[in-house]
């Protein structure tokens, strides 16, 4: 007896350019796993900037502004993905699902058919899986979660066991792995007091918590009408976004006019007076530049400060089982700002590149 429909509903990406370009279907093929990997019945998959900026095409050198989530009157057909690569239409997105696995290919293990389950977002090359030059990621370079059923590698999932919500366990993977690997990239302790841009969405709010995990002292840079929300997350101190004058504002905060790090993943026109506020020696690290990811720098003051920068966008195999054993442990908390049923994913994509929302934004696969 087959363990799911012959057809599911999914949502369906049909090439690059703007909201209009996803299709709701109802009739989507079912996939079937590979002798290595899992079926899962997807419960709820988080939505993320890679959604978006794969959408819009906003990888693309041909693009220089600020992620907007609109269509790109100009990119390129060779770089239009996170991976500088074009990707096969129609794709279905989605890379931070929960879900159950329902079945399981010839060589894929059998003892994971019935749990709840989370996934890691990289597709390896599991006889090298710590290899920087990857294949792929859920939901761009494969078919991903925003459907009512997905494949993957069964390396790639973890039995999760947690009293977390479907909806609250998928805006963990994505953000919090891309948080916890630019960390390690950074070599971040206990020593060190970090300054974090955009510390009110998915990857900012988890590089406070886990910077806080290791013992480090986080400055919060959010907007002003969002401090009361990022103050629950414990940083050291909350600041502005832009404040004009950041040394003296860092001083009134900490008695300091320094840090070691900035954890950033705004860019944009501010970054100069980002990298200003580096002590000699300090690490500048970047997952992200949704404000601009063109930005302005005198190598004067990288090489007379001793600066070391960091870009990082592929995790070690390490990061997601680490990840995995905090949620466990009740280290971490999901920041689950609001949820949309599926077919209503344009309009969450929407309201997630809005930015007014606090923390992260799921779809559920509930009917409506």
């Amino acid at each position: 007896m087959s363990v799911a429909p012959d057809t599911m509903r999914a949502m369906v990406l049909t090439g690059h350019g703007g909201l209009d370009k996803y299709e709701f279907r109802t009739d989507w093929p079912t996939p079937s796993p590979a002798p290595n990997q899992v079926l899962i019945r997807v419960h709820a998959c988080g939505l993320n900037n890679t959604d978006v900026n794969t959408r819009s095409g906003w990888y693309s050198k041909a693009v220089s502004e600020a992620t907007t989530g609109g269509a790109y009157q100009t990119i390129s057909d060779e770089d239009p993905t996170w991976g500088g690569a074009p990707i096969s239409f129609p794709r279905i997105q989605g890379a931070d699902i929960c879900g159950t696995v329902v079945a399981c290919g010839a060589t894929a293990d059998p003892s994971l058919i019935g749990k709840r389950v989370i996934a890691d977002c990289w597709l390896r090359d599991w006889s090298d899986p710590d290899a920087i030059d990857i294949p792929g990621y859920f939901g761009s370079e494969c078919n991903g979660g925003f459907a009512d059923y997905a494949v993957i590698d069964h390396r790639n999932v973890a039995a999760i066991d947690s009293s977390l919500s479907d909806a609250e366990l998928a805006t963990l993977s994505c953000s919090y792995t891309t948080a916890e690997n630019l960390l390690n990239r950074a070599g971040v302790g206990a020593a060190d007091t970090v300054l974090i841009t955009g510390a009110s969405g998915g990857v900012g709010g988890a590089l406070v918590q886990l910077a806080n995990r290791r013992g480090a002292r986080t400055i919060a840079m959010a907007s002003a009408a969002k401090h009361g929300d990022v103050a629950r997350l414990g940083p050291f101190a909350i600041i502005d976004r832009a404040p004009e004058d950041l040394k003296a504002v860092l001083k009134e905060a900490t008695g300091h006019e320094t840090v070691t790090v900035v954890a950033d993943i705004v860019g944009g026109p501010y970054w100069p007076k980002l990298i200003d506020v580096l002590a000699r020696g300090g690490r500048y690290a970047t997952s992200g530049a949704i404000a601009g990811p063109m930005v302005a720098l005198d190598l004067r003051t990288l090489y007379l400060r001793d600066l070391s920068f960091f870009g990082s966008t592929a995790t070690s195999s390490r990061v997601f089982p680490d990840l995995v054993g905090y949620i466990e442990r009740g280290e971490v908390k999901p920041l689950l700002a609001q949820t949309f049923p599926l077919a209503k994913l344009p309009l969450a994509q929407e309201t997630f590149i809005a930015k007014k929302h606090f923390g992260n934004i799921a779809v559920t696969m509930g009917e409506g």
